[in-house]
């Protein structure tokens, strides 16, 4: 009898052992592929970052074209205007007199 008990706790010892094996390389194997994910994760993170900041850059110098030249036709408008200066002092004589 004692051979028999022995053996079957030597039987649930290794099963036991072969449990925590399997549990450390299970626990390994799953840290690894975190790992690997996130590097994977951080790698399109950084794609994605540069292709959004160019965007962005891209649509910063348009838009400053556009006001520049928003600019520059609002500059050219008013070159033309001939300014009525004495009417000008007339009006704000009218209205600083009350």
């Amino acid at each position: 009898m004692p051979n028999t008990l022995e053996h079957l706790l030597e039987v649930e010892s290794e099963a036991s052992a072969l449990v925590n094996d399997a549990e450390e390389e299970a626990q390994k194997r799953i840290r690894e592929n975190e790992e690997k994910n996130r590097a994977v994760y951080e790698e399109r993170l950084k794609e994605e970052i540069k292709k959004r900041e160019k965007s962005l850059e891209e649509e910063k110098e348009k838009i400053k074209a556009q006001y520049q030249k928003s600019l520059d036709d609002y500059k050219r408008e008013i070159s033309g205007v001939k300014i009525d200066e004495k009417g000008f002092c007339d009006l704000l004589n009218n209205y600083l007199k009350g």
